[in-house]
């Protein structure tokens, strides 16, 4: 009797292994089966760069080449309040005489200039000296002062026209005789320039902070 031929492309059995409930792909016993695809293509791929080169450090560690934080920015300066007084000073000395000198040749003192002196003295204090309530206290103050003293210059420099005498002598030998014919002299407007003068200097410190 003749042997039943076997059909040709018989399929092979995967791995030399018999199929498993239907699964090609289970392996032989004791064999550790692969993993099945999850149906995530991407599942098994490293994490994508995402360009921060300090991304992945954890909290506490140094930037590289032993530095600390890249660009750290660089601490405040701080407001120089002793060369903003010494500056205030003067400035009110300056702007004191220059007062004096325009009051003393027209013989009257003028509002807007009294202004001018304290808004000088204020913002030249508190542009170096930041706006600080010592650098606008004093800058308050010394314009009080400025204001004072340019209406001694313009009482000098008008004395001095009287009597006919150098200013330099009015102010050198009869600082007193000025000083006492500013209390004689002064009323209501005479306070209210200096008042004007320390107005208008905190308004400069504030302008210039």
């Amino acid at each position: 009797m003749s042997q039943p031929v076997q059909p040709p492309n018989q399929p092979q059995q995967p791995f030399g292994g018999q199929p498993v409930d239907g699964n090609p792909y289970a392996g032989q016993p004791g064999q550790p089966a692969p993993a099945a695809p999850t149906g995530n293509p991407y599942g098994q791929q490293p994490p994508a760069p995402t360009g921060n080169p300090f991304a992945g450090q954890q909290p506490g560690q140094s930037a590289p080449f032993g530095g600390g934080a890249p660009f750290a920015p660089a601490p405040p300066a701080r407001n120089n309040i002793l060369l903003g007084v010494l500056v205030a000073l003067g400035a009110a000395i300056v702007a004191g005489i220059l007062y004096g000198v325009i009051a003393g040749s027209i013989e009257r003192e003028v509002g807007y200039a009294a202004v001018g002196v304290g808004f000088l003295v204020g913002f030249a204090s508190s542009k170096i000296g930041g706006s600080t309530p010592a650098v606008i206290g004093a800058a308050a103050v010394f314009s009080i002062g400025a204001v004072y003293l340019g209406q001694l210059v313009g009482i000098s420099m008008v004395l001095s026209d009287l009597a006919q005498i150098p200013f330099s002598e009015v102010i050198g030998d009869h600082f007193g005789t000025v000083t006492e014919a500013w209390s004689q002299e002064a009323d209501f407007m005479t306070y209210l320039f200096l008042a004007l003068g320390a107005i208008a200097a905190v308004g400069g410190a504030k302008k210039a902070g």
